[in-house]
């Protein structure tokens, strides 16, 4: 139970917190191995291994999320092949209902996300949901990710929220770790990011798999608040 008068800012991830996580491990894992073992008539399963290494090398980075980093590294361009799988962008379950809600509370409400600006744009433009954010931040922007520490220096310095009356989601352990570590109050985890895959045991924060408890907290909140 989260005490919302406490909460001055919200702060949400998109890829696998208010999107379904399933789109993007579906691209990066299978669809852009397979598009470049084909354009450049390589084994495909040799591909998957050698980009899997690769991400696997690369985690935490800023580069691991950049779009022009892989455009440069690959020699091809992204969004095309993003776009053959754009069907599968979706919103997750009661996410709408939790940001309506946000959008007629007291709280500020800002995504942070690691996602370069030509995917962040590709996914505003299919879904919508950008009407919902009082300010919009890439990692790129700062030129540090979410993992590190200098990203959340540079966000609390621009965007001028106190990290002890904040509440910060994300699917992400790691970025939820260097969250706790800068001194962000309230973290919460979403257990089943993708979908497709089967919800996971998280012990180090609270965990949510869809917004509707913390929805209708937030609700009577405002309701609380109102009478």
């Amino acid at each position: 139970m989260l005490q919302w008068q406490d909460i001055e800012t919200v702060l949400l991830d998109m890829d696998g917190t208010l999107l379904d996580l399933h789109f993007d491990n579906q691209f990066w894992i299978h669809h852009l191995p397979k598009r470049y073992a084909e354009l450049n008539q390589l084994p495909p399963a040799q591909v998957q291994q050698q980009m899997a290494a690769k991400y696997q090398a690369m985690q935490g980075q800023l580069d691991w999320y950049c779009f022009d980093f892989w455009e440069r590294e690959l020699n091809l361009e992204l969004m095309p092949l993003k776009q053959e799988l754009a069907h599968l962008i979706k919103i997750r379950p009661s996410v709408i209902d939790f940001l309506t809600a946000l959008k007629q509370s007291h709280c500020k409400v800002i995504l942070l996300t690691n996602s370069h600006r030509k995917g962040l744009q590709m996914k505003f433009a299919l879904t919508d949901i950008e009407q919902y954010f009082d300010q919009v931040i890439s990692s790129h922007d700062y030129g540090y990710c979410k993992e590190q520490q200098a990203f959340w220096q540079a966000a609390e310095t621009a965007l001028e929220f106190k990290p002890e009356q904040s509440l910060f989601i994300d699917d992400s352990l790691a970025v939820l770790q260097a969250a706790q570590t800068y001194g962000i109050a309230h973290l919460i985890a979403v257990n089943q990011p993708d979908s497709q895959q089967p919800v996971r045991q998280i012990n180090q924060f609270n965990a949510l798999t869809h917004f509707d408890e913390l929805t209708r907290d937030l609700k009577n909140s405002l309701a609380h608040a109102n009478s």
